[in-house]
Protein backbone atom coordinates (compact mmCIF):
# COMPACT_ATOMS: atom_id res chain seq x y z
CA UNK A 1 0.00 0.00 0.00
CA UNK A 2 1.01 3.49 -0.67
CA UNK A 3 2.81 6.09 1.61
CA UNK A 4 0.89 9.24 1.08
CA UNK A 5 3.15 12.56 1.62
CA UNK A 6 1.56 15.49 1.95
CA UNK A 7 3.67 19.38 1.66
CA UNK A 8 5.26 16.95 -0.51
CA UNK A 9 6.44 20.48 -2.36
CA UNK A 10 7.82 22.11 0.66
CA UNK A 11 10.84 21.61 1.55
CA UNK A 12 10.94 18.96 4.50
CA UNK A 13 8.21 16.94 1.89
CA UNK A 14 10.84 17.26 -0.79
CA UNK A 15 13.68 15.78 1.54
CA UNK A 16 11.52 13.33 2.83
CA UNK A 17 10.32 12.11 -0.68
CA UNK A 18 14.63 11.89 -1.28
CA UNK A 19 15.27 9.63 2.19
CA UNK A 20 12.35 7.02 1.31
CA UNK A 21 14.08 6.77 -2.66
CA UNK A 22 17.51 5.88 -0.67
CA UNK A 23 15.86 3.59 1.96
CA UNK A 24 14.92 1.49 -1.45
CA UNK A 25 10.96 2.34 -0.95
CA UNK A 26 9.92 1.63 -4.32
CA UNK A 27 8.48 5.03 -6.35
CA UNK A 28 5.13 3.71 -7.41
CA UNK A 29 4.76 3.14 -3.30
CA UNK A 30 4.97 7.07 -2.77
CA UNK A 31 2.46 9.69 -3.34
CA UNK A 32 3.83 13.26 -3.70
CA UNK A 33 0.18 15.42 -2.16
CA UNK A 34 0.55 19.59 -2.21
CA UNK A 35 -0.65 22.29 -3.43
CA UNK A 36 1.59 23.90 -5.79
CA UNK A 37 1.14 22.40 -9.25
CA UNK A 38 4.20 23.72 -10.70
CA UNK A 39 6.59 22.28 -8.40
CA UNK A 40 4.06 19.26 -8.39
CA UNK A 41 5.33 19.01 -11.88
CA UNK A 42 9.08 19.06 -11.14
CA UNK A 43 7.89 15.36 -9.15
CA UNK A 44 6.41 14.03 -11.36
CA UNK A 45 9.16 14.03 -13.85
CA UNK A 46 10.60 11.68 -11.38
CA UNK A 47 8.40 9.32 -12.26
CA UNK A 48 6.58 9.90 -8.82
CA UNK A 49 2.53 9.90 -8.31
CA UNK A 50 1.44 12.99 -7.61
CA UNK A 51 -1.54 14.30 -6.88
CA UNK A 52 -2.91 17.80 -5.87
CA UNK A 53 -4.46 18.57 -2.58
CA UNK A 54 -5.83 21.63 -0.11
CA UNK A 55 -6.35 21.08 3.59
CA UNK A 56 -9.39 23.10 3.23
CA UNK A 57 -10.76 20.57 0.56
CA UNK A 58 -11.63 17.14 1.86
CA UNK A 59 -12.34 16.35 -1.35
CA UNK A 60 -9.01 16.60 -2.58
CA UNK A 61 -7.76 14.40 0.45
CA UNK A 62 -10.62 11.98 0.10
CA UNK A 63 -8.81 11.62 -3.78
CA UNK A 64 -5.46 11.67 -2.66
CA UNK A 65 -5.97 9.15 0.43
CA UNK A 66 -7.85 6.35 -1.48
CA UNK A 67 -5.90 3.01 -1.07
CA UNK A 68 -2.92 4.96 1.49
CA UNK A 69 -1.57 2.42 3.61
CA UNK A 70 0.10 5.48 5.31
CA UNK A 71 -0.51 9.09 5.55
CA UNK A 72 2.57 11.57 6.45
CA UNK A 73 0.49 14.70 7.50
CA UNK A 74 3.30 17.44 7.72
CA UNK A 75 1.76 20.53 9.55
CA UNK A 76 0.44 23.38 7.45
CA UNK A 77 1.89 26.82 7.29
CA UNK A 78 -1.10 29.28 7.91
CA UNK A 79 -0.97 29.55 11.83
CA UNK A 80 -4.42 30.24 13.52
CA UNK A 81 -5.97 27.94 10.86
CA UNK A 82 -4.40 24.92 11.13
CA UNK A 83 -6.72 23.13 13.73
CA UNK A 84 -9.53 22.67 11.65
CA UNK A 85 -7.05 21.96 8.52
CA UNK A 86 -5.62 19.30 10.18
CA UNK A 87 -8.85 17.46 11.45
CA UNK A 88 -9.78 17.68 7.77
CA UNK A 89 -6.68 15.80 6.70
CA UNK A 90 -7.58 13.34 9.83
CA UNK A 91 -11.10 12.74 8.91
CA UNK A 92 -10.06 12.01 5.73
CA UNK A 93 -7.95 9.50 6.77
CA UNK A 94 -10.49 7.84 8.54
CA UNK A 95 -12.78 8.18 5.95
CA UNK A 96 -9.22 5.96 3.87
CA UNK A 97 -9.30 3.51 6.25
CA UNK A 98 -5.32 4.61 6.51
CA UNK A 99 -3.52 1.90 8.20
CA UNK A 100 -1.12 4.83 10.03
CA UNK A 101 -1.05 8.51 10.31
CA UNK A 102 1.74 10.00 10.88
CA UNK A 103 2.40 13.49 12.12
CA UNK A 104 4.78 16.38 12.30
CA UNK A 105 4.43 18.56 15.56
CA UNK A 106 6.81 20.37 17.65
CA UNK A 107 9.22 19.84 20.35
CA UNK A 108 8.11 19.58 24.20
CA UNK A 109 4.63 20.19 22.38
CA UNK A 110 2.30 19.40 25.93
CA UNK A 111 4.72 20.85 28.15
CA UNK A 112 3.62 24.80 26.38
CA UNK A 113 6.35 26.73 26.19
CA UNK A 114 6.44 27.74 22.62
CA UNK A 115 4.13 30.17 20.98
CA UNK A 116 3.56 27.31 18.61
CA UNK A 117 2.46 24.61 20.83
CA UNK A 118 -1.33 25.50 20.82
CA UNK A 119 -2.22 24.05 17.79
CA UNK A 120 -0.04 21.22 17.17
CA UNK A 121 -1.05 19.99 21.03
CA UNK A 122 -4.47 20.30 19.45
CA UNK A 123 -3.95 18.33 16.34
CA UNK A 124 -2.53 15.33 18.51
CA UNK A 125 -5.46 15.28 20.76
CA UNK A 126 -7.62 14.79 17.50
CA UNK A 127 -5.34 12.45 15.86
CA UNK A 128 -5.80 10.57 19.02
CA UNK A 129 -9.46 10.74 19.77
CA UNK A 130 -9.72 9.75 15.70
CA UNK A 131 -8.56 6.13 17.10
CA UNK A 132 -6.13 6.01 14.23
CA UNK A 133 -2.75 4.33 14.52
CA UNK A 134 -0.49 6.97 14.94
CA UNK A 135 3.06 8.18 15.21
CA UNK A 136 4.00 11.58 16.17
CA UNK A 137 6.78 13.22 15.53
CA UNK A 138 7.87 16.80 17.53
CA UNK A 139 10.12 18.05 15.42
CA UNK A 140 12.35 20.68 16.73
CA UNK A 141 14.22 23.66 15.68
CA UNK A 142 15.93 23.62 11.88
CA UNK A 143 19.70 25.05 12.35
CA UNK A 144 18.17 26.30 8.08
CA UNK A 145 15.62 28.46 10.33
CA UNK A 146 18.85 30.70 11.43
CA UNK A 147 19.72 31.96 7.47
CA UNK A 148 18.75 35.39 7.75
CA UNK A 149 20.64 35.29 11.27
CA UNK A 150 23.80 33.96 8.95
CA UNK A 151 22.74 36.34 5.67
CA UNK A 152 22.58 39.66 8.56
CA UNK A 153 25.77 38.90 10.53
CA UNK A 154 27.65 38.89 7.15
CA UNK A 155 26.71 42.25 6.50
CA UNK A 156 26.86 43.38 9.22
CA UNK A 157 28.86 41.27 11.87
CA UNK A 158 26.20 41.49 14.50
CA UNK A 159 23.76 38.52 15.53
CA UNK A 160 20.83 40.35 17.33
CA UNK A 161 18.01 38.68 19.55
CA UNK A 162 16.03 38.64 22.73
CA UNK A 163 16.99 34.97 23.63
CA UNK A 164 19.15 35.98 26.99
CA UNK A 165 20.93 32.75 27.32
CA UNK A 166 18.22 30.60 26.31
CA UNK A 167 19.86 27.61 24.27
CA UNK A 168 18.53 26.03 21.31
CA UNK A 169 18.84 21.93 20.43
CA UNK A 170 18.65 22.41 16.53
CA UNK A 171 19.31 20.06 13.63
CA UNK A 172 19.67 20.23 10.02
CA UNK A 173 16.18 19.90 7.95
CA UNK A 174 17.96 16.73 6.39
CA UNK A 175 18.68 15.04 9.81
CA UNK A 176 14.40 15.10 10.89
CA UNK A 177 13.58 14.07 7.00
CA UNK A 178 15.54 11.45 7.33
CA UNK A 179 14.36 10.66 11.36
CA UNK A 180 10.79 10.82 8.98
CA UNK A 181 11.44 8.29 6.03
CA UNK A 182 12.16 5.89 8.80
CA UNK A 183 9.75 5.73 10.61
CA UNK A 184 7.69 5.83 6.97
CA UNK A 185 9.50 2.73 5.87
CA UNK A 186 9.97 0.60 9.23
CA UNK A 187 7.67 -0.98 11.07
CA UNK A 188 7.52 -0.59 15.13
CA UNK A 189 6.73 2.96 15.24
CA UNK A 190 2.65 2.66 15.74
CA UNK A 191 1.53 4.55 18.74
CA UNK A 192 4.93 6.18 19.52
CA UNK A 193 5.60 10.03 19.94
CA UNK A 194 9.38 10.90 19.52
CA UNK A 195 10.82 14.35 20.92
CA UNK A 196 13.09 15.12 17.48
CA UNK A 197 16.06 17.77 18.07
CA UNK A 198 19.85 17.83 17.97
CA UNK A 199 22.45 16.43 20.19
CA UNK A 200 23.96 19.87 21.73
CA UNK A 201 22.02 22.64 22.66
CA UNK A 202 23.61 25.56 21.69
CA UNK A 203 23.71 29.24 22.91
CA UNK A 204 23.65 32.42 21.17
CA UNK A 205 27.22 33.16 21.90
CA UNK A 206 27.98 29.24 20.56
CA UNK A 207 25.78 30.87 17.97
CA UNK A 208 28.01 33.81 16.82
CA UNK A 209 31.48 31.92 17.30
CA UNK A 210 29.76 28.99 14.69
CA UNK A 211 29.17 32.25 12.49
CA UNK A 212 32.55 33.75 12.93
CA UNK A 213 34.00 30.45 12.29
CA UNK A 214 31.82 29.86 8.67
CA UNK A 215 32.06 33.21 7.76
CA UNK A 216 35.65 34.34 8.78
CA UNK A 217 34.65 37.54 10.23
CA UNK A 218 33.99 37.82 13.58
CA UNK A 219 30.45 37.98 14.73
CA UNK A 220 29.29 39.69 17.79
CA UNK A 221 25.87 38.30 19.53
CA UNK A 222 24.25 41.39 20.85
CA UNK A 223 21.43 40.88 23.68
CA UNK A 224 18.73 43.24 22.54
CA UNK A 225 15.41 43.69 24.78
CA UNK A 226 12.09 42.52 23.18
CA UNK A 227 11.42 46.10 22.78
CA UNK A 228 14.98 46.75 20.56
CA UNK A 229 14.54 43.80 18.70
CA UNK A 230 10.85 44.16 17.54
CA UNK A 231 12.45 47.89 16.34
CA UNK A 232 15.26 46.44 14.58
CA UNK A 233 13.37 43.50 12.63
CA UNK A 234 10.72 46.19 11.62
CA UNK A 235 13.32 48.85 10.49
CA UNK A 236 15.29 45.79 8.36
CA UNK A 237 11.88 45.69 6.79
CA UNK A 238 9.84 42.77 8.69
CA UNK A 239 6.18 42.96 8.39
CA UNK A 240 4.93 43.49 12.22
CA UNK A 241 3.12 40.15 12.39
CA UNK A 242 6.15 38.47 12.13
CA UNK A 243 8.74 40.54 13.91
CA UNK A 244 6.41 39.83 16.86
CA UNK A 245 6.40 36.57 16.03
CA UNK A 246 10.27 35.89 16.03
CA UNK A 247 10.56 38.68 19.08
CA UNK A 248 7.91 35.96 21.23
CA UNK A 249 9.60 33.11 19.60
CA UNK A 250 13.01 34.17 21.14
CA UNK A 251 11.06 34.80 24.58
CA UNK A 252 10.49 31.57 24.58
CA UNK A 253 13.77 30.23 23.75
CA UNK A 254 15.08 32.12 26.51
CA UNK A 255 12.54 30.37 29.02
CA UNK A 256 14.09 26.83 27.58
CA UNK A 257 11.46 25.92 25.14
CA UNK A 258 13.79 24.79 22.54
CA UNK A 259 17.12 23.35 24.14
CA UNK A 260 14.82 19.80 25.08
CA UNK A 261 17.64 16.85 24.49
CA UNK A 262 16.25 13.26 24.44
CA UNK A 263 18.88 11.23 21.40
CA UNK A 264 15.52 9.84 19.62
CA UNK A 265 16.17 12.04 16.34
CA UNK A 266 20.10 10.33 16.62
CA UNK A 267 18.96 7.05 17.51
CA UNK A 268 16.09 7.25 14.52
CA UNK A 269 18.69 8.23 11.73
CA UNK A 270 21.51 6.15 13.18
CA UNK A 271 24.20 8.69 13.88
CA UNK A 272 24.91 11.88 15.33
CA UNK A 273 22.96 15.14 14.22
CA UNK A 274 24.24 17.70 11.89
CA UNK A 275 26.77 20.03 13.98
CA UNK A 276 25.99 23.56 14.22
CA UNK A 277 29.08 24.85 11.86
CA UNK A 278 28.42 22.00 8.85
CA UNK A 279 24.70 23.25 8.46
CA UNK A 280 25.85 26.92 8.99
CA UNK A 281 28.29 26.21 6.24
CA UNK A 282 26.03 24.31 3.74
CA UNK A 283 24.45 27.78 3.71
CA UNK A 284 26.40 29.29 1.63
Amino acid sequence: MSIVITGATGQLGRHVISCLLRLDVQIPDIVAAGRNEEKLGSLAELDLKTTRIDYDDPASLDDAFEGAGTVLMISGSEVGRRVAQHRNVIDAAVRAGVSRLVYTSVLGADLGKLILAEEHLATEQAIAESGLPYTILRNGWYTENYEPALRYAEDTGLLLANAGDGRVASAAREDYAEAIAAVLAQDGHTWQTYELSGDHAWSFDELAAALTEVLGREVTYRRLTPEQHLAALEEAGVDEATARFLVALDANIEDGALDLITGDLSRLIGRPTTPLVEALRAML
